[in-house]
Order: C-alpha cells, then sequence, then structure tokens
C-alpha cells in the first residue's frame, strides 16, 4: 500500500498544523476584541451624531495589540511564556498562574480547531498556491463562525476583504474562473437578500441578517455560482437540524434568532474541499434511482 504522504509532504502537513495552532491563539484575540472594538466605535458614532460629549472608555486605544493581554480578574499581564498556543494552557492547568482564576477551555479549543483545519487544508492542497488562500480563508472563517455564535455579527471587516479577495483570486484561476466568481458572487448575495425580503414581507420579520448575504457572497466569489445551491442546501439542512433540536432539548424559544452563519461557514469550507465530489456522487445517487 502505497503511503498517504512522503517524507516532505508529512513535514509540511505537520508545519502547517503548527501554523494553524499560532494562528488559532491570534484568532481568539480577534475573536474576543473585535466585537469590542465595533460597539466602541458604534458607540462613538452614535454620540458624535447626537452632539453629545464622548464617554470616558470610548477615548481609551482599543484594538487588537492595544491594550496588552491580561487576566480579567487581577489584570496580571500575560507573559509571551504564558501564551504559548495549548502548551501555556497545558501547563498552568488552565488557570492563571497569579491569581489562579480559570481559564476559558474554549481558548485552547479554537487554536486545535485550527490546527486540525489548517492540517486537512495542507493535506488535501498540498504545497501549491491555493493551500496559502485556503488557510487564509479557514482561518477567517473560525473567526466569523465563533463571532456569530457569541454576538449574532459577521463583521464586515472580515467579510468584505474577503470577498474582494476571491474575485482577485479568480482573475488567476487559483479556485475558479472569473465569469464565474463574479456571478457567484452577485447571486450569493442577492439569492438570500431575496428571501430575507420575502420572508420579511409575509411575516414581518427579519429572517437572517445582512452579514448572511455578504458571507454567500463571498462563496460565490471564492468557488463560484455552481457551488452556490450545495452550500445552501448543507447550512440550510443542517441549520434546521440544530434549530429544532435546541427547541426540543434545550427549552430553545422559538422567537430567540439562531446565528445562521456558522451553518454557512461549514458548509462552504466542505464544499471547498469536497463540493465537486459530494455533488456528483448525489447526481450518481439520483440518476440510479
Amino acid at each position: 500500500m502505497q503511503p498517504y504522504f512522503n517524507i516532505d509532504s508529512t513535514y509540511f502537513v505537520l508545519l502547517i498544523s503548527l501554523l494553524g495552532l499560532i494562528v488559532g491563539s491570534f484568532l481568539n484575540v480577534v475573536i474576543h476584541r473585535l466585537p469590542k472594538m465595533m460597539e466602541k466605535d458604534w458607540r462613538s458614532q452614535c454620540l458624535s451624531f447626537l452632539e453629545m460629549d464622548e464617554e470616558k472608555d470610548t477615548k481609551v486605544r482599543y484594538t487588537l495589540s492595544q491594550p496588552p493581554s491580561h487576566c480579567p480578574k487581577c489584570n496580571h499581564p500575560i507573559s509571551p511564556f504564558e501564551n504559548v498556543p495549548l502548551i501555556s494552557f497545558l501547563l498552568q492547568k488552565g488557570k492563571c498562574r497569579h491569581c489562579g482564576e480559570p481559564i476559558s477551555w474554549r481558548y485552547p479549543i479554537i487554536e486545535l480547531i485550527s490546527a486540525i483545519l489548517s492540517a486537512v487544508i495542507a493535506f488535501h492542497f498540498g504545497m501549491s498556491s491555493a493551500v496559502i488562500f485556503a488557510l487564509l480563508l479557514t482561518w477567517a472563517l473560525i473567526a466569523l463562525t465563533v463571532i456569530d455564535l457569541d454576538h449574532q455579527l459577521l463583521p464586515d471587516s472580515i467579510t468584505l476583504p474577503f470577498l474582494w479577495l476571491g474575485l482577485i483570486l479568480s482573475t488567476q484561476n487559483v479556485f475558479i474562473d472569473m465569469q464565474a466568481s463574479i456571478i457567484g458572487a452577485a447571486i450569493g448575495y442577492l439569492s438570500l437578500w431575496s428571501i430575507y425580503w420575502v420572508f420579511k414581507i409575509v411575516t414581518g420579520k427579519e429572517g437572517m441578517g445582512y452579514g448572511d448575504f455578504k458571507l454567500l457572497s463571498l462563496f460565490g466569489a471564492w468557488l463560484g455560482w455552481q457551488s452556490l445551491p450545495l452550500i445552501i442546501l448543507l447550512s440550510a439542512g443542517v441549520g434546521a437540524i440544530v434549530g429544532i433540536s435546541l427547541i426540543l432539548f434545550k427549552n430553545h424559544q422559538r422567537q430567540q434568532p439562531i446565528p445562521f452563519g456558522p451553518y454557512l461557514a461549514s458548509a462552504g469550507w466542505i464544499a471547498m474541499l469536497w463540493g465537486d465530489q459530494i455533488t456528483k456522487a448525489y447526481l450518481d445517487w439520483a440518476l440510479s434511482i
């Protein structure tokens, strides 16, 4: 039996998984700080529009790098030694070294997910130019997924640059040709936009946010219009199953919104890797009936 990897490709996958682990640590910062930065900016704009003096906390510099990371309980600055992805968490037994406050398990979990998905991307695309961009999209989708779960937000500062990047990549046929990319971006946005307005006119309620339109448009730009039916079907199917399960088993209120972005992100990522195989398998099954 032929091995899946030769020596070089094995080291490549391991190297990419290590890179994914490191990036996962940065994604934790993005996930935690970006919504706060957005809220701070909105508050500042509202106060400016109302011609009111800015509140004290709106003047404090708050970015992805400032202020430095610290324990939320004792304000102990987190040193580089305490910030080594996954390893620091294990060595410190999941607690702050200074005050013993428990550290959330979500931080090492996100780092580990980033490492695993990065390894899958490296295995699938190999040592090619496509792997670089597929990794960037994967890391962006991780951040979007968790932010949407936490705040029901899909920040434009992530989705729009990656939408434009997908269109630019299509000029070099990295994932899809330019015509399919442009049509995909347009159809991706307009399809959910149309559903949104039909649902709102019929029910008087908003069924999804504009961030969902932009995320599907992003996938249309990266993977072409041909991938959109699969992405919509996968995301809608999984979303329906999860939504019904929450209502039945978690006492979830029907009126309480469920973020759709995580299902779109998961479906788009799957389509990027195995979309052609899934579509072919479905068509073969349908034709055999």
